[in-house]
């Protein structure tokens, strides 16, 4: 459905992205991840034919971003960051702007136009000024906008940026809905959403790729540091103390006293290490009471997080050796 190999793209001297390889089959909704500049942006805007690669190869439905890119913006339905509305404009007539753009034919413009608009929870505004909307309701006018013309594929870069937890589970059940006969590409930062919507989960950091999984995948094989938290009738003080001396142990943080005798703090371990056993006895034979011990579990965050750390670090360190002039 959509294959991208050794793609790149340089902005001047400047690597935006560099040899990215995936590929997302029919049906999937594939998170995108990585921070603010990791190439998310670009990547996208590249396949939608907004901006042409410096190298490498990307096909959607078999065709050639770079030689079919008009047959291609037929296929995909492209939701951007910032959502190209005219705030002047009636939701109706917007969507029948972009229809004619799209080339639906004259005939068949209103039922298409009332199937998104259903689709996508806006048919009760379509009357309404797109500026007098909430940011709720002008991200589904977006998303609406998107599917006209039925497109296979789906690109959509931050959906949910700026809406409240509320407006947040109606998007994502949207998008989750789409998936039944549409591949959907999702940029988000909203990593716990990643873990609800999508089936597979890209990771791309200073350009390159970084992981390529499942998130349980990713979670399950993540062999990074294991935390627990430890709640304990005992000075705050005393126990941060207490606990850092413990081997295996690489950090202790309090999470402050969660009554007048009771502290609590989060252990954050070495990788592979199960220091619970030792924790245990430490409080034991202080003589304090052990009101709590119990891991906490590996989140998408955690895992992107490290990735994202792991994978800087090593750029600087290489940037840090790199001639003058490369750097």
């Amino acid at each position: 459905m959509i294959e991208v190999e050794g793609l790149t793209k340089y902005y001047g001297n400047f690597p935006a992205v560099r040899d990215v390889t995936f590929r997302v089959e029919s049906g999937e909704i594939v998170g995108f991840l990585g921070p603010n500049g990791a190439g998310k942006t670009t990547t996208m805007r590249i396949l939608t034919c907004f901006s042409p690669a410096t190298s490498g190869t990307a096909r959607i439905l078999g065709m050639d971003v770079r030689h079919e890119s008009l047959k291609i913006r037929e296929k995909v339905g492209y939701l951007p960051e910032n959502v190209p509305l005219y705030d002047w404009m009636r939701v109706g007539k917007y969507l029948d702007f972009v229809a004619r753009a799209k080339r639906i034919p004259s005939d068949k413009r209103k039922t298409e136009i009332d199937r998104v608009a259903k689709s996508a929870g806006v048919d009760q505004v379509m009357g309404r000024i797109v500026r007098s909307l909430s940011k709720g309701y002008r991200q589904r006018v977006g998303l609406a906008q998107a599917l006209i013309g039925d497109p296979p594929i789906l690109i959509l870069d931050e959906p949910t940026i700026g809406l409240d937890p509320k407006q947040i589970r109606e998007i994502r059940d949207l998008i989750k809905g789409f998936s039944r006969d549409r591949t959907v590409i999702l940029s988000t930062h909203i990593l716990p959403e990643v873990s609800q919507v999508c089936s597979r989960v890209v990771i791309i950091n200073k350009g390159s790729i970084v992981a390529e999984d499942t998130p349980d995948n990713l979670i399950g094989g993540h062999g990074g540091a294991r935390k627990a938290r430890v709640t304990v009738k005992a000075p705050e003080s005393d126990l941060l103390q207490l606990l850092s001396s413990v081997r295996g142990v690489s950090s202790v943080e309090s999470q402050g006293a969660t009554n007048s005798t009771e502290t609590s703090v989060i252990v954050e371990t070495l990788p592979e290490t199960d220091v619970r056993p030792e924790l245990a006895r430490a409080v034991i034979e202080k003589g304090w009471d052990l009101m709590e011990l119990r891991p906490l579990q590996v989140s998408l965050e955690d895992v992107f997080i490290d990735l994202v750390t792991e994978e800087s670090q090593a750029f600087g360190a290489n940037a840090a050796e790199a001639p003058a002039e490369v750097a």
